[in-house]
C-alpha cells in the first residue's frame, strides 16, 4: 500500500493549520538505512513513542513505560497510526486542543537493522515479520543499542485493542539502558527536558 494511503488516518486526527507536526506530503530526506525515533510525548498521559521505519512510514506505538535494556522487562506497546518518515524530527507543543496536545522531545534516534526470520531461519522483509507478528532487529541510537522484539499477544479481535510486547535480547551485550524518568530525561537533538522545550515554546508564542 502506499505510504499516501496508510498515512490517511494520521491525517484525518490532525488539523495542520493548528500544528507544526509534518503533514507528510512532501518528499523525505533519504538516509543510509532503515530509522527509528523514539520520542517523549507528555499528552494526557506521559507515554514514549516508539517509531520504525518500514514501507515509506514510520510504523509506531505507544509505550507507556518506555523501553527498557533489561531483558527482563516486558513492556506493553500499543500500536498507533503510521507517522509520516518527517515525523522523526518533530520536537515542540501541540497545541491544547489539537489531537495528542502536548510537549514531545526526541529522545533517541537512529538506525536499525532487520534481523527477522521465518521458521527455517531465513530472514524475511521487516514490513513482512510485523504483520505476521514478531520482528526482531538491531538498535544503533545513541542511547538504545543491541538486539531487540516486538511482539504481538492480543490481535485486537472481539473489540480489545491491538497489543503487542516490546523487548531486548538476553543475548545481546553491553551496558542495560533502562527507561529514565521521562520528566528529567533530555532530548537527544536539543539537550532539553519536556519542560525547557515547552518553556521555550510558550517564549515564542
Amino acid at each position: 500500500m502506499p505510504a499516501s494511503d496508510t498515512l490517511a488516518e494520521y491525517r484525518r486526527k490532525r488539523n495542520f493549520h493548528a500544528t507544526r507536526e509534518p503533514s507528510g506530503e512532501g518528499r523525505s530526506e533519504s538516509g543510509p538505512g532503515p530509522r527509528f525515533v523514539v520520542q517523549i510525548h507528555d499528552a494526557s498521559t506521559m507515554h514514549f513513542d516508539f517509531r520504525l521505519e518500514a514501507d515509506g512510514v514510520l510504523k509506531s506505538w505507544s509505550v507507556p513505560k518506555g523501553p527498557s535494556g533489561d531483558p527482563h522487562d516486558k513492556r506493553l506497546a500499543m500500536p498507533t497510526e503510521d507517522h509520516p518518515l518527517d515525523y522523526r524530527n518533530f520536537e515542540g507543543v501541540i497545541a491544547e486542543g489539537e489531537y495528542g496536545a502536548g510537549t514531545v522531545i526526541i529522545w533517541d534516534e537512529g538506525t536499525f537493522w532487520n534481523r527477522s526470520t521465518d521458521k527455517r531461519g531465513r530472514e524475511i522483509p521487516f514490513a513482512e515479520a510485523l504483520e505476521h507478528g514478531h520482528a526482531s532487529f538491531r538498535l544503533n541510537g545513541s542511547k538504545l543499542h543491541g538486539d531487540w522484539a516486538l511482539t504481538r499477544f492480543r490481535r485486537g479481535d472481539g473489540g480489545e485493542r491491538e497489543a503487542w510486547l516490546l523487548v531486548k535480547s538476553r543475548e545481546t551485550e553491553g551496558a542495560r539502558q533502562h527507561t529514565p524518568d521521562p520528566r528529567r530525561a533530555r532530548s537527544v537533538r536539543s539537550g532539553h527536558t519536556l519542560g525547557q522545550v515547552a518553556a521555550l515554546e510558550g517564549e515564542k508564542g
